[in-house]
This record gives structure tokens, C-alpha cells and sequence, in this order.
């Protein structure tokens, strides 16, 4: 059986976009950047970490396979990861403002001796922002527990100019890169 090892309701809503059934798995898998580690090893490394620890609490499960993820806004090689407050989302948006950056969502795929993983790298370009567009943005409470303080799926889409790459990946799961790793496992058929 495929689990999710994953806290996030988008993630729940994209995975059952591939029609599968799933259990999930709720998680406590730190997400710190360690000095020096650069951002793409650090999204895989969390990706694999989370998949890792749930396939820990369903060894007993015979076939179970455990996907996890995590995705991180990177701009001028810097992590931008959940905010920690409404002034930390509103500078990380003032950063942001007009400028491109880079979503990064690892997936990683692991079952009883096997795992898969890829990155998907997405360009996102946010229009410039006022203050004015800010507060809106930060009143709306969408920025709480988002990479980046903003949910593409949301509000936030008028503000983007330009995107290259994948939605999905860049709401938490890139989809067609996810069902071609549950493909490999047998999860999904070919």
C-alpha cells in the first residue's frame, strides 16, 4: 500500500489527482538547512529523510511503499522556507517582489530495498508588490506554513507573471514526475 509521508493537505489533494488510494502519515521530520548544504541536496535530503521515517512506522505493512517531499523558494542561493511570523512573510514577499526565483520539490519514492527520487526545478516570476499588495497578501492568512510565505493555488496566483516549469510541483507535488516514480515502483500502472 502507498503512503504519504506528509502533513500537507495539497500534497494529500494532488496524490489522489493520480487516482490511487493512500494512507497517510503524519510526521515530525525537522527541516534545517545545514551550513553549507546546498539547496538541492537539502530538498532531496528532506524528501528522503521523510520518506525514510515513514516507511520506518509501516515496516510491518507487506508491499508498503512511502513517498515524501518537500519544497523550498530559493532565490540568489538562498532558502526560503516557512515564515515564522507575518514580519518574516512580509520581508521574504519584499524579496520576492519583481524579481525570479526558483521552487525546488524533491520527491522521493522508498519501499522494502528500493528508492527513487527526482528534483523538479520550477522558475516563478512575481510581479513587483506594494506594501498595499503585501498586507493584503499577509491578511488573507494563506502565507502561514508556505515555502516562500505564498501558496500559488491561492491569492497569491495574481502576482505571478510567469511561470516555467510545473504548478503542481511548485503547490508540493510535481505530479507527472510523481506518477512516473510510482510507475517504476508498480504503484501505478504503465
Amino acid at each position: 500500500m502507498l503512503h504519504l509521508a506528509s502533513r500537507s493537505p495539497r500534497r494529500a489533494e494532488l496524490l489522489s489527482r493520480l487516482g490511487l488510494e493512500f494512507g497517510l502519515l503524519d510526521l515530525d521530520v525537522p527541516e534545517r538547512q545545514a551550513p553549507g548544504e546546498p539547496a538541492s541536496d537539502y530538498v532531496r535530503r528532506v524528501a528522503r529523510e521523510k520518506a525514510g521515517a515513514g516507511l520506518l512506522k509501516v515496516l510491518g505493512s507487506p508491499g508498503a511503499v512511502v513517498l515524501g517531499a518537500d519544497t523550498e523558494v530559493i532565490l540568489d542561493g538562498r532558502v526560503f522556507g516557512k515564515p515564522a511570523d507575518a514580519a518574516d512573510a512580509a520581508e521574504m514577499l519584499r524579496v520576492l517582489s519583481g524579481r525570479t526565483h526558483e521552487v525546488l520539490t524533491a520527491v522521493a519514492l522508498v519501499g522494502a530495498g528500493r528508492e527513487a527520487q527526482t528534483v523538479v526545478r520550477t522558475r516563478v516570476t512575481v510581479d513587483a508588490l506594494s506594501e498595499a499588495d503585501i498586507a493584503r497578501y499577509l491578511a488573507s492568512g494563506e502565507w502561514q506554513g508556505k515555502a516562500g510565505a505564498y501558496a500559488i493555488q491561492g491569492r497569491f496566483e495574481m502576482h505571478v507573471a510567469h511561470l516555467d516549469g510545473s504548478y503542481s510541483g511548485v503547490m508540493g507535488l510535481p505530479l507527472r514526475e510523481t506518477a512516473g516514480l510510482l510507475r517504476q515502483f508498480g504503484v501505478l500502472p504503465a
